[in-house]
């Protein structure tokens, strides 16, 4: 009886383990990780870029509630498509130019089902200054963010500790004499 259960698991435990390998990799071959996710800073960065310009859109071309809520979203995404190519295209002015035109088309048909007539005729007139303005911003934006993770680092260790300079120790000491007067005392 004890010899039949060893038996069942057994079995029970190579079923499982031949699940977790791939068929084309070895029983020691370590699952990969996909380590090109954004850090938090990053996406505080993207979010921080998209609703300056959404802020600066929505009070430029006067939107109401709904109008703003959804330029937010559309921002957002193309904001985050933007940045990702700025950083797949990083030495590629060329490529880069092309899916910036690209994202901004897919900015434009989008906000043109959100936009009344007169709303999307101004926001259509000032493209370039809204490109030129979050292109500042992120330029600005982006050494402010090396300053502030460079000041207050954020955790990297998986207890949560963090580097911080360390407190300085008061070398005065008060009411104690110090050299020749502690020598001169009765």
């Amino acid at each position: 009886m004890k010899s039949a259960f060893a038996l069942l698991l057994l079995a029970a435990t190579l079923t499982a383990r031949a699940q977790q390998v791939a068929p084309d990799q070895g029983p020691s071959a370590p699952i990969p990780q996909d380590k090109t996710q954004p850090s938090p800073r990053l996406n505080a960065a993207v979010s921080d870029r998209a609703e300056h310009l959404s802020d600066q859109m929505t009070r430029d071309l006067r939107l109401n509630g709904y109008q703003a809520a959804r330029l937010r979203t559309i921002n957002a995404d193309k904001i985050t498509k933007l940045e990702a190519a700025e950083r797949q295209y990083a030495k590629d002015p060329s490529q880069l130019d092309k899916q910036s035109k690209a994202i901004g088309r897919e900015r434009d048909a989008e906000l043109q089902a959100v936009l009344t007539t007169d709303q999307y005729t101004d926001y259509f007139d000032a493209r370039k200054r809204y490109a030129q303005a979050d292109h500042d911003y992120a330029h600005n934006a982006s050494a402010a963010i090396l300053v502030n993770s460079v000041q207050n680092p954020s955790p990297v260790r998986a207890n949560n500790a963090t580097i911080v300079p360390t407190k300085t120790k008061d070398t005065r000491r008060a009411g104690e004499p110090f050299g020749r007067t502690l020598r001169q005392q009765p």
